[in-house]
């Protein structure tokens, strides 16, 4: 049995500006919007790509749906 990748919307709020470039290049993210501090995108798949993009930048607070 196959199992289904899951897509989830995530929100992640920065303590400067977000690392937008870095995300939209990880492997299964799309989707990337930018307003101000927060960035809001889709993962699907594994969070790996999404987190490893995230590195070196100061998250306050990070929602997945």
């Amino acid at each position: 049995m196959v199992e289904e990748l899951p897509t989830q919307r995530v929100e992640v709020t920065f303590v400067g500006a977000p690392p937008a470039r870095q995300v939209e290049r990880a492997l299964g993210v799309s989707e990337v919007q930018v307003e101000g501090r927060i960035l809001r995108c889709t993962v699907f798949g594994s969070f790996q790509p999404f987190l490893e993009a995230l590195r070196g930048h100061e998250v306050i607070s990070l929602k997945s749906v």
